[in-house]
């Protein structure tokens, strides 16, 4: 057996990243922006909604929950479909001109993100004792104070619906490349870049990239850990 394609490939990849070579970093910036700005909207909204859903009781909210975790494993090319299909000259946005661009990733990536960081956040928030919540009203918190206190308590969880979020998809290629077109220079990021490096044989570019897009991932998730674990120090102190 012949194992020489995968050290000559991975030599290759870390020379290339070593290099600086603009291209293959500007792919990288790009995966970095479009899928850090869409987790940012994706906890903007997902978090609130998902604290909502894990302490009020109110009709509809059984059918919500039941949405949101369905949504966790919506195919993503479902989301580049309809998003596309949207964005498409003879779709209801069609106007506003984006598909084909950073800004129509954005919009599938939340839409692909937003169902896990709801379910994981109501899930979080949900395990909180209520008679925590009880023992701040005797208090006298405010209503604000109390969902405050609630999300400090779930932060574990939500930390997990960040890197959960963020992981599926910085790593997702179907969409973005549905939405997004695979330009190179402007939309191009590194799953789509990796998909069609590899069908061109140029493999050390391929995984040069994957080696990045696993780092970036493992670095989120390490930044993650390493705060729920400061905080429980801490908190281990007082």
């Amino acid at each position: 057996m012949d194992w020489s394609i995968y050290t000559d490939a991975l030599v290759e990849g870390v020379e290339l990243l070593a290099s600086g070579a603009a291209d293959i970093w500007i792919i990288i910036e790009t995966s970095f922006r479009v899928s850090g700005a869409a987790t940012l909207v994706a906890l903007g909204l997902g978090v609130p909604l998902g604290v909502l859903l894990g302490t009020r009781r109110f009709a509809g909210r059984r059918l919500a929950l039941i949405a949101a975790n369905t949504g966790m494993g919506l195919p993503p090319v479902a989301v580049g479909l309809v998003v596309a299909m949207g964005l498409s000259r003879r779709g209801p946005f069609g106007e506003l001109g984006l598909l084909y661009t950073n800004n129509a990733m954005v919009i599938a990536q939340v839409l692909i993100a937003l169902p896990l960081v709801v379910a994981f956040t109501a899930a979080s928030v949900a395990a909180v004792p209520r008679q925590l919540r009880l023992q701040a009203r005797s208090l006298g918190a405010s209503r604000f104070r109390e969902l405050v206190l609630v999300v400090g308590e779930a932060r574990m969880g939500v930390a997990a619906a960040v890197a959960a979020g963020f992981g599926a998809i910085i790593s997702e290629v179907g969409a973005v490349q549905m939405v997004g077109g695979n330009i190179a220079g402007d939309t191009r990021v590194m799953t789509t870049a990796i998909v069609q490096f590899t069908r061109m044989g140029r493999y050390g570019q391929a995984l040069g990239l994957a080696l990045m897009l696993l780092g970036m991932i493992a670095i989120v998730n390490a930044v993650l850990v390493i705060g729920q674990t400061s905080a429980e120090r801490y908190e281990g102190r007082r």
